[in-house]
């Protein structure tokens, strides 16, 4: 009977000791969720925003955010083509300073700028309001026009400069970015509706070439950091990307706008890359196309996404 007794009680605590431990075991994996998990959830969580803030566009929304130092991304309608605009004027600028570093051009060289150069009344260029008879102007100056004020003129005058858009395509394929295309003068957008949508951006080619601008990749760091000074000093449309984030943030980025046909605009755009508190780098794209929304609620899209990825990113590598 001892033998007996001593056995069932033995068998009891083992199985109370296995118990136990499953228990344990259950709530130490309820205890310790899984940081992958959690980031995926967080990230659909936040492209459900996103694509709810983009509805009031009524139109085609792309986005694509990028922390550049992680590759932590979110996205949407990353791989379609929108019309660029004036945002084309950034590869442009680009390839003009490659020049510059190849010894070709001088940034303190003087360009003549004819009136035939002029982009066409309604379009957006200072250099043609101040000089209505044509002028001289320094690479610099040109450069700084159109990336900063974003003129039409002081762009086509960089095309030129640049050795038209075979070489600024041939430029972007140095430097390994894809999915932007260049093809045409601005000043022959007045003249064909559909054109602009042949200068096109994904929103997943904007963000390599904003990291292709964070990497210093193909210009020198004298150029670089030129170009970067010219994004940040960017003027045009406050209300989009800058338009919710913190005052005193860093934005480097360049506007890109269309006019309105039937009531509905083409093109309303910004691609920049912002400083977040701790340092690092999040470059971000958000074409707005198609749209018959008003220009508010455009922009307001855009600021809004924004403010979205700031909150996530900044508050999430704030400690």
């Amino acid at each position: 009977m001892k033998i007996i007794f001593m056995t069932i009680l033995l068998f009891g605590l083992t199985a109370a000791g296995c118990s136990e431990q499953v228990t344990n075991n259950s709530n130490a994996n309820r205890a310790t969720p899984n940081p992958e998990k959690t980031a995926a959830r967080q990230t659909v969580e936040l492209e459900k925003q996103i694509a709810e803030i983009a509805s009031a566009a009524k139109g085609r929304v792309g986005v694509k955010a990028e922390i550049l130092e992680t590759g932590e991304a979110v996205s949407l309608l990353e791989n379609e083509r929108f019309p660029m605009q004036s945002v084309y004027k950034l590869p442009i600028g680009m390839a003009v300073l490659k020049r510059v570093d190849e010894g070709k051009l001088k940034l303190d060289e003087k360009i003549r700028v004819e009136k035939s150069d002029f982009v066409e009344r309604g379009m957006l260029s200072p250099l043609r309001d101040n000089n209505p008879d044509g002028t001289e102007v320094t690479v610099a100056e040109l450069l700084r026009l159109a990336v900063s004020v974003s003129d039409g003129t002081a762009s086509d005058v960089l095309l030129k400069l640049a050795g038209g858009a075979a070489a600024v395509q041939s430029f972007l394929g140095e430097i390994k970015v894809g999915d932007v295309t260049v093809l045409n003068p601005e000043k022959d957008f007045s003249k064909d509706w559909q054109m602009q949508y042949r200068n096109w951006a994904t929103p997943a080619g904007a963000v390599e070439l904003l990291r292709a601008v964070q990497e210093k990749r193909g210009l020198s760091a004298e150029s670089n950091a030129l170009l970067v000074k010219f994004l940040t000093e960017t003027k045009t449309k406050p209300n989009r990307l800058k338009g919710l984030l913190p005052a005193g943030t860093i934005v480097a980025h360049k506007t890109g706008s269309s006019g309105s046909r039937n009531g509905t605009t083409a093109a309303t755009n910004d691609i920049g890359i912002m400083t977040l508190p701790n340092g690092k780098h999040l470059a971000i794209a958000v074409f707005v196309s198609d749209s018959p929304a008003d220009e508010k609620t455009r922009e307001e899209v855009i600021a809004k996404i924004a403010r979205a990825v700031w909150d996530k990113w900044s508050k999430e590598y704030e400690n």
